[in-house]
């Protein structure tokens, strides 16, 4: 009688814990994300780009949906630090915000950092950030561009720094000679430039600043390591078989068979 009762007992248990694991599974994942283009952006109701691309490829092999929002960046990350969210992306790894999110152990994706200026404009710039002490620079607030630039703007060693709320509008800016030069991601300065008409008008300064790796990251308050383990294999697949290749590749084919871009 007893054993019959804690056997009732213990099916009834696993069947609720069965019900909140597959209604968990279930649930879309909620990441969050800036706007970014070409990796990330908001175009109408749709947010599209590369990454996005490359996640919903990622999760669909999982059995997860999700669900991307697209934020001003100090928001985006602020909901990821107080577990509002699930996950952010595309986030560079710093120590600050080691102490609440779990990064991908694999590259999303890497990001080239560099500087760029008007073609017709002077910038004595070695490869060096103390060779632009005395430049006027253009900055995306709460955007961080790797520890050798970030360890230069934290030092003071810059002294005229412009800073706008997003990439597009500091593209704006150099072209119309607010500032001698940008700081930015070769793909998103490629896609502002051609999206304003300016890329005949401006140069890529060399050497690059940093190819910095960037991630996806879940929120350490919601306790995904298991996911994001399971997401590190199935990126690592994507790459090995081309799939991760194919979808940047098919990203570009469509945006040139639609501009000239």
């Amino acid at each position: 009688m007893v054993t019959g009762f804690l056997f009732r007992r213990f099916v009834l248990s696993a069947a609720v814990l069965l019900t909140l694991i597959l209604s968990a599974a279930a649930t879309p994942l909620q990441l969050v994300t800036l706007q970014y283009p070409p990796y990330e952006y908001q175009d109408g109701d749709k947010v599209d780009g590369i990454v996005v691309r490359l996640l919903h490829h990622a999760f669909e092999k999982l059995g997860r949906d999700i669900e991307i929002t697209v934020l001003p960046w100090k928001r985006a990350q602020l909901m990821a630090k107080k577990g509002q969210v699930d996950g952010i992306f595309t986030v560079y790894e710093t120590p600050e915000r080691l102490k609440y999110l779990d990064y991908s152990k694999k590259v999303l994706i890497p990001q080239t950092v560099s500087l760029w200026a008007l073609r017709d404009t002077d910038v004595s710039y070695d490869g060096t950030m103390e060779s632009l002490a005395d430049v006027s620079i253009g900055l995306a607030l709460g955007v961080s561009y790797g520890e050798k630039a970030d360890r230069a703007l934290k030092s003071g060693a810059l002294k005229h720094l412009e800073y706008a709320p997003d990439s597009a509008q500091n593209i704006k800016k150099l072209l119309a000679g607010r500032t001698s030069v940008v700081i930015m991601n070769r793909y998103g300065a490629l896609h502002h430039l051609h999206l304003q008409d300016g890329f005949e008008r401006v140069q890529e300064l060399t050497p690059e600043i940093s190819s910095v790796p960037s991630y996806v990251a879940f929120s350490k308050a919601r306790n995904h390591t298991a996911l994001r383990d399971q997401f590190d294999q199935v990126l690592e697949a994507m790459i090995a078989s081309g799939d991760y290749t194919r979808i940047i590749d098919g990203y570009f084919a469509e945006k040139s068979a639609k501009t000239e871009f």
